[in-house]
């Protein structure tokens, strides 16, 4: 009757199906050797699958009939993680339920728990601020902070169920207890019979037998506590007793003795006093003993975002050396505040400026309405196409010796179904007094849900400058009529942006190599053009992660071959492949020793068919044009619309660059470029420069079921392509 009740419950989860076969092949007959943890459900192992998501190692966990957990828990997982998806939430990628068996395949989380790391001496205080920080976004999802879900109460929050990946990300894990509540309530009160591991289970619960939310946040406090203090908050004494660290800890806070219990390790820079300040204290509120007392999970993912904020100011020495001198002048500016701060602290000061303040009443140039949720009361301003506004910028806020970057805010008033981020906006401007208008054609869509077109660079001296910025054009692309709901414009401290090159080399002595060859590496190998040797499985793994060319089996032009640094299946097709019509020239510095020339071009087009063979099953891929400019680039300013020409959807059409957008500079210093392009977040459709000297640009992205099928039309706006060298299309796993 069980067996029945399942495979029926498992029916709509078909897609998420894993074989026995595979996973007693993956775990090696779930060998000792491959156990890699152990939990309340059952052993965990480690091997390399193929699910709906592709073929990649994961982690594997086998239900014990003996232990803990049951038929429940594994259903409830599948049920919950199939509906709950979060980037700080452990993704479920598949499961068995065959041949007596009950097993549940997850992503891995390479370096395991947190509690194996709470006393670990290479984890820094970012990293252990990062990590508190991501548990906690996690977990705010899972009480549901947008109203758009039932909200899931996880009753056993603690150190053990926070997993860590290679970057040190954390995910939220082990959602089998889980109890659902209500959506849209403001209270969910939940009554069980058990509930969480000793010591992190909210003391309410003993006196009610009941859960809500914040019986979670008081899990989570103890989690927090215990990244202080480096322990965990149940240990032995030397005979054997359980030792509550709990009462200590807040006993210790009330006595403002923090120093006595607090983590410390000579290769660890000390945490900062106002870091420690804010940590603590959102820490001992989660403790409090009435659950009304408690925050909600947005509340502390706003306080550890700002401790995070202040601690990695605080370890840039030149802030720090600033903030020492304008002290003063920062106590002086807050007193205009809206509304008015007075007598703040240097530690409340510098957590306000750090989540920004209004000056001067809040007041702006633009006087209208404010309905579209502005941080500013007098709300937008609204820019018409062919319109001519004038704006007035002052710095006299902003810090001497530093580069900004200075920001147009808005949004569109129309939500118009085709718009992408990174749309073209064709905005023209320039500075009163100046000859030569600028024309910016990139905007991008922010987290907080406004947009922003970068106008210019300003390196700010202790003068304060006054200058009048001159609206002349907005001519939307596409012939869209819309207009730009303006909020203001914005000083940004210009961070300098590293861009890893995501086609690194593989190290040889990677520990995992094994686990990361394809199956059918013989046969790619075999189609070498260069006829390349191996004697061992490990050498094969070597020559495959630096690439080579292997030929296409209908016309012979080349394809070259690689994988990624996660073992993935990567490709470049030869633009003489792509387009064997068009004008071809030898090159050496090319792989292929050949690219094409395009001539007077209005439209290229993007056709592939690719074979399984070269493709990693069920992956999402980035398509990239790989590409040399002419001497005059001047042609390939304007954005290029790429459609896809096998998609309906109104989402067939985006934008991309040739060139870098080029932002001008403000009162360039002697020796420096009157535009720079550097420094801008690292955007989709924005184009890189590589380390073998050609430039790429992501195209489009698709979903590979078992080959790629990809018709594509790329326009470059009011111009042609003519001059444009390219050397082929690139796919890259996501």
């Amino acid at each position: 009757m069980e067996e029945a009740y399942l495979q029926e419950f498992l029916q709509k989860f078909q897609h998420l199906k894993i074989q026995l076969e595979e996973i007693t092949t993956a775990t090696n007959n779930f060998n000792k050797e491959n156990c890699i943890g152990v939990g309340g459900f059952g052993k965990v192992y480690k091997g390399e699958v193929s699910h709906s998501d592709g073929r990649r190692v994961v982690a594997i966990k086998r239900l014990d009939r003996n232990g803990k957990q049951g038929v429940p828990e594994f259903l409830k997982e599948i049920m919950m993680l199939s509906d709950y998806k979060h980037e700080n939430l452990l993704s479920l990628l598949g499961f068995c339920c065959q041949g007596g068996e009950m097993i549940l395949v997850y992503e891995l989380a390479c370096r395991g728990s947190l509690d194996r790391y709470l006393n670990s001496p290479h984890l820094t205080w970012r990293q252990r601020l990062k990590i508190c920080l991501d548990a906690a976004k996690g977990l705010r999802y899972l009480h549901d902070p947008r109203e758009t879900h039932r909200r899931l109460i996880h009753c056993d929050i603690k150190s053990g169920n926070i997993l860590l990946d290679d970057q040190w990300n954390a995910k939220v894990a082990d959602v089998g207890l889980s109890i659902i509540g209500s959506a849209n309530e403001q209270h969910s009160l939940i009554v069980t019979a058990a509930a969480g591991t000793m010591g992190y289970i909210d003391p309410v619960y003993w006196m009610t037998y009941t859960l809500t939310k914040e019986s979670d946040v008081y899990s989570f406090g103890v989690v927090l506590f215990e990244v202080l203090c480096g322990r965990l908050c149940c240990t032995l004494d030397n005979k054997r007793h359980v030792v509550k660290e709990i009462p200590t800890w807040i006993e210790s806070y009330k006595q403002n003795m923090l120093n006595d219990i607090i983590f410390k390790n000579p290769s660890i820079e000390p945490m900062h006093p106002s870091v420690l300040k804010r940590f603590s204290r959102i820490a001992y509120q989660c403790l409090k003993e009435s659950r009304e007392e408690r925050p909600e999970m947005s509340e502390i993912v706003t306080e550890l975002e700002s401790a995070l904020n202040i601690h990695e100011l605080l370890q840039n020495e030149e802030f720090t050396g600033k903030w020492n001198e304008q002290l003063y002048e920062y106590q002086q500016m807050i007193k205009t505040a809206e509304p008015p701060l007075k007598d703040k602290s240097e530690d409340e000061l510098m957590d306000l400026l750090s989540k920004g303040v209004l000056l001067n009443g809040g007041k702006t140039s633009y006087i209208f309405s404010s309905k579209y949720n502005s941080r500013f009361a007098v709300g937008t301003y609204t820019l018409y196409d062919n319109d001519v506004k004038y704006t007035q910028v002052r710095s006299q806020f902003l810090s001497p010796g530093i580069t900004y970057t200075v920001n147009l805010v808005f949004k569109f008033e129309y939500k118009l179904q085709g718009k992408r981020r990174c749309d073209p906006i064709s905005l023209k401007y320039k500075l009163q007094g100046e000859r030569e208008s600028s024309i910016s054609y990139l905007a991008y869509q922010r987290e907080d849900g406004w947009w922003a077109c970068e106008l210019y660079q300003f390196s700010c001296d202790y003068r304060i400058v006054h200058f009048q910025i001159l609206f002349e054009d907005y001519g939307n692309q596409g012939n869209i009529n819309d207009v730009l709901l303006v909020e203001g414009i914005e000083f940004q401290p210009l961070e300098n942006v590293e861009h890893i090159d995501e086609k690194q080399l593989i190290s040889d002595s990677d520990a995992n190599w094994e686990e990361k060859l394809p199956v059918d590496y013989e046969d790619i190998m075999k189609r070498s053009k260069n006829s390349v040797q191996w004697t061992t499985k490990e050498e094969a793994y070597s020559i495959i992660c630096k690439g080579f060319l292997i030929s296409d089996n209908e016309t012979e032009r080349g394809i070259w071959f690689s994988l990624d640094k996660s073992g993935k299946k990567c490709h470049m097709l030869s633009a003489a492949l792509v387009w064997s019509s068009k004008k071809k020239v030898l090159l050496p510095e090319s792989r292929f020793g050949e690219a094409i020339h395009l001539g007077d071009n209005s439209y290229i087009y993007v056709t592939t068919n690719v074979q399984s063979q070269l493709v990693s099953f069920e992956t999402t891929y980035a398509c990239y044009l790989v590409y040399k400019l002419p001497e005059d680039q001047s042609g390939f300013k304007a954005p290029v619309e790429v459609e896809d020409n096998k998609c309906d959807s109104v989402d067939k059409i985006c934008y991309i660059y040739l060139t870098s957008p080029q932002t001008p500079v403000i009162k360039p210093k002697a020796g420096q470029n009157t535009h720079n392009p550097l420094s801008r977040p690292k955007i989709k459709g924005l184009p890189q420069q590589r380390n073998d000297g050609w430039i790429e640009v992501q195209i489009w992205e698709l979903r590979a079921a078992t080959t790629i099928n990809m018709e594509l039309r790329l326009k470059l706006c009011d111009k042609k392509f003519s001059g444009l060298i390219i050397e082929g299309i690139e796919f890259r796993p996501i």
